[in-house]
C-alpha cells in the first residue's frame, strides 16, 4: 500500500496547557476526516511529545509534510511557512527542530526533500495540568480552518 503523500506531524505535551495545541489539532483533524468534512486527499496524522531522529523515516516517500507546534511567542493567531534543512543546535538527538530533522533526512535518506511547512500556533499558558487557554483555543480554530483549506 502506498504511503499517503502528505504527513501532518504535531508535537506537544497535552498535559502542559497550550503546549497541547499540536496534539489537539491532530485530534480534531482526525475527527473531521472521520466525519468526511475535510478534503478526501490522503494524509497521515502523527503526534509525539517532541521531534526525534526516528521521525526521519516518517518523512520518506512524502510529497508534503506539515509540522505543527505551539509557539511561545510570535504573531497571532499562527505562522505558516517553509522549513529548510538546518544544522542541529544540540549535541544530542533527543529533541530536534524541523530544520534539523530535514538535514538528517538529506544525509540519511537522500534524494529530493518533501515540501515541508511549519504551522506554529501561538500559545500563552504552558502550566502543567492546565487546559488550552481561551486565546489559544481561538488561534487553534483559525489555524485548523487554514490548514483544511491548504490541504
Amino acid at each position: 500500500m502506498p504511503v499517503p503523500n502528505t504527513l501532518i506531524l504535531a508535537c506537544g505535551n497535552p498535559s502542559r496547557g497550550d503546549d497541547a495545541l499540536g496534539p489537539t489539532l491532530i485530534e480534531r483533524l482526525g475527527a473531521m476526516r472521520a466525519a468526511r468534512t475535510v478534503p478526501d486527499q490522503a494524509f497521515d496524522l502523527l503526534t509525539d511529545f517532541q521531534l526525534q531522529i526516528e521521525h526521519v523515516l516518517d518523512l520518506e516517500g512524502r510529497e508534503r509534510v506539515v509540522f505543527v507546534d505551539a509557539a511561545l511567542s510570535g504573531p497571532e493567531p499562527f505562522t505558516f511557512g517553509p522549513v529548510t534543512p538546518q544544522p542541529a543546535l544540540s549535541i544530542t538527538t533527543h529533541a530536534m527542530s524541523p530544520g534539523a530533522l530535514l538535514r538528517v533526512y538529506a544525509q540519511v535518506i537522500g534524494g529530493p526533500l518533501p515540501d515541508c511547512r511549519l504551522l506554529a500556533i501561538r500559545g500563552y499558558e504552558f502550566d502543567l495540568g492546565a487546559g488550552l487557554s481561551p486565546a489559544a483555543e481561538g488561534n487553534l480554530r483559525v489555524a485548523l480552518e487554514y490548514l483544511c483549506k491548504w490541504l
